[in-house]
Formats: C-alpha cells, structure tokens, sequence
C-alpha cells in the first residue's frame, strides 16, 4: 500500500525545514527507521528516519529546497506500485522561494500536526488584519494582500488555511467600509518599503544565503518585529569569582571538565530568574496570558561556522557547576559539528550570549524570541575602583540584560540584572542558594 511520509511537527515554532542531502533515490529498497534524508532545521542537521519498510516510488524536492510541516517529504510502496498524486498540482498552490513543488498538506494532516504560534500585537483599531508572523510570510509568498482577507480564525485571525484558499480563488475578501481621508491614513496598513537595488561596479562572489543563516536572519526579523527590544546594563566586580574560578580549575580537571565562568553565570542567572519569574516567560498574544515557565532550561548561544546556534541546557536549576561545565562544553563541540539533536535546541525559557570571549565590552542582543529577554556577557578587565577611601585594581565585567519591554519595566529589569550581579560578586550566595 503507498504511503506518503509527509514531514512531521518538529515543535518549537519550526514551521519549515532545507533539505539538505538525500541518502535515497527513486527505486531504492528501504527498511523501517533507515535514514533518508538529511534535514537542515531551525538551526540543526537531522537525519529523517524512513517510516516504513518498502520501496521508493517518488522524492519531492531536490537538496537546498524547503519544505513546510505537512507537505509530502517521500513516497513509500511496495515494488510494482505505481503512485498518482491526488489533487492540483503542486505548482498551482506553492510559490515559495525555493525551487521544491511539493504537495500541500491536506486539512486532516495539519489538523494533527498543530503549530504554537504567538500572534505579532495587533490594537483593534489599527485596521490591519490578526495573523501570525508565519501566516504573513506565508501570504508574501503566496503573492496574497492578506490586509484584503476575511480570517476564518478566532477573533477575525487570518489562518495560514486562508491565505492558501485565497491563493487558489476562495476565500472571500472582506469590504472596505468608505472613510474619510484621516480615517483612511489611520486604517491603511503601511507601504512596504522599497527595497534599495545593489549596485556593482567591480568583481563579486555571490555565495547562497540559505541553511542556519537564513534561518538565523529570519528569527532575528520576527523578534525585532515583535518584541519591543531594551537593553539595561551594569558592571560587576568579578574579582572574587576569578579569584575562586582560578583555585577551582584544578579540582575541575580532575573531573575532566575545562572549567570556565560560564557555570557560576548560568547559577547566578537562575538565582534571578526565580526572583524575577517574568523573566522566565512568554507572551502568548492570542490568549492575552502569560506563560510562566517553571522550569530553567537555558540557552547558550555558540558562535559556529554555518551562524549562530543555541543548544539548550535543560534543567540547569538542578545541575552543580561541575555538570554545567561538562554539558557546556559537550553541547558547543555538538553545536559546532552539526551533531546537535532536535531535543537539545528545543524547549530553553531564557538564552544567554557569552561575547566577552571573543572580545567586547558591550553589545545589544537580540532577543531569542518568544522569550522575552536575554543575558548578555562582556569581557573582563582591570580598572582601578574606589574602595572606601583608596583605589584598587579590580576585575570588572559588564553584563546587559535586554527585554521585551512589553511585559517587563525598565524598573524590573535594573533589579534583575542586580540580583545577577549580587551573585557574581559574592559567589558564596550560589552555594547558599542551592
């Protein structure tokens, strides 16, 4: 019997992924759980499993296309089945950027493969239509105006099922109600902005923008678009954590674990993000709640060839700094080979970038939405400090805190960043408050 593997939810938001490379062709034999493909993701490589034993009968897309959640990734059948496709063509309802046709999902598959999605902040009389980040992108690619759509959704919210049926001639477009010209210049949505030509006048290389970069760019998009980005900053007297960093190092490598101040961070940032539970959180727009996260799996940004990458350290709450040690540096070396599984970049509630490692003693970091905010490390340096009525040299360190200051004060953020600070500076409270 043929069965159409269609590519699965792969959570976290990922709506979509690049294959990478296929390791079967048309007509090959395979078995149950034999890999067929490898699939570039929300910023990791993973290898498809096949579904089912049997034969090949047809691949949709060549290596460097896309495809969504729910459309067809590979037939499977038995040898002598033939395999119609049912429906329209692919070509009548796809227009993505990539060169893939592949078949749509039909309702029943994405019925069963729901998507979170967490809606851009729309005020009700903006006159623009309710859709996800997703469906927006969905409605560029599509060539649909989704400000002429009639959502289908909860509260008027246009679905990613409408902009497709608009796509194919059938969904109703809502009317527009005559207005006068300032009511016209409040309620019409803003042009899109022209984009500027590029202009060569020597020798180029044009390298393809696509796998982790792409993907990378277009999270970066959503998040800037979305949250509404503030970054706080503070200094701390790390001089005391690297007095005990340094005392420790031996006693780590025992162990062997290459011990680093990145541990005794994520402590001190735990320590914060249960007095500052906000900080743990998302923004689920189409609710109209907050989703407070009770556990601590924290991100850790990881500077690779292919872009940036964030494995996730789950519960690091009940993790020593030895253990942290150990998952840091096994997680970067995963991260920088593309070993990386699917669990470990999936479920973090708060990201921290490490930039002082490579320089720098101050940045403004993207938020790793839907989180609402992201710690920021700097490099460490000697300057001379006031100390009661004397100068001393100490090492000092900045660190930010950037927020989404939809949901968290600048107030609350300058006593979260102090708590974290409060830690640093006297690392015995990350013993007291284990």
């Amino acid at each position: 019997m043929v069965y159409e593997f269609k590519l699965p939810d792969l959570g976290e938001g990922i709506h979509e992924g690049e294959i990478k490379k296929w390791l079967v062709k048309e007509g090959d034999k395979v078995k149950s759980d034999q890999p067929i493909a490898e699939l570039e993701t929300d910023k990791a490589v993973v290898e498809m499993p096949c579904p089912k034993t049997g034969v090949v009968l047809k691949i949709f897309g060549k290596e460097g296309d896309k495809i969504k959640v729910g459309q067809i990734l590979i037939v499977i059948g038995q040898e002598g089945e033939v395999y119609e496709m049912k429906g329209p063509a692919p070509s009548a309802i796809s227009k993505s950027v990539s060169s893939a046709q592949f078949p749509a999902p039909s309702s029943e598959t994405q019925d069963s493969q729901p998507k979170v999605e967490i809606l851009i902040p729309q005020e009700t009389h903006s006159g623009r239509a309710i859709a996800t980040p997703f469906v927006r992108k969905l409605a560029r690619e599509l060539g649909v105006d989704i400000e002429k759509i009639k959502g289908t959704g909860e509260h008027g919210r246009v679905t990613e099922q409408d902009i497709k049926a608009a796509a194919a001639g059938g969904v109703p477009i809502a009317t527009t109600p005559t207005v006068s010209s300032k009511q016209e210049a409040i309620s019409q949505p803003p042009k899109a902005i022209q984009k500027i030509p590029i202009i060569i006048e020597g020798e180029v290389e044009r390298l393809p923008f696509r796998g982790v970069r792409r993907t990378v760019a277009e999270h970066m998009v959503t998040s800037m678009q979305t949250a509404m980005h503030v970054t706080h900053v503070d200094e701390v007297d790390v001089s005391d954590l690297v007095r005990i960093r340094e005392q420790e190092k031996a006693y780590a490598e025992q162990k062997g674990v290459k011990l680093t101040f990145l541990p005794f961070i994520i402590k001190a940032l735990i320590a914060a993000l249960r007095e500052f539970p906000v900080f743990n959180s998302s923004l689920d727009e189409e609710k109209s709640e907050m989703v407070l996260k009770k556990y601590y799996n924290i991100g850790i940004a990881v500077d690779t060839e292919d872009g940036l990458i964030v494995p996730v350290l789950k519960n690091a709450d009940k993790k020593t700094i030895i253990d942290l040690g150990k998952e840091i540096f096994e997680l970067a070396t995963k991260a920088r080979s593309r070993t990386l599984t699917l669990d470990q970049l999936r479920g973090g509630s708060f990201t921290v970038t490490n930039i002082g490692s490579l320089g720098g003693i101050f940045a403004t970091p993207i938020i790793n939405y839907p989180e609402v905010a992201i710690l920021g490390i700097y490099r460490m340096q000697d300057k001379p400090v006031a100390v009661s009525d004397k100068i001393e040299i100490k090492r000092i360190m900045n660190i930010s805190i950037t927020f989404d200051h939809r949901v968290i004060d600048g107030a609350t953020a300058a006593k979260f960043a102090s708590t974290v600070k409060k830690h640093l500076e006297d690392p015995g409270l990350l013993l007291v408050d284990e």
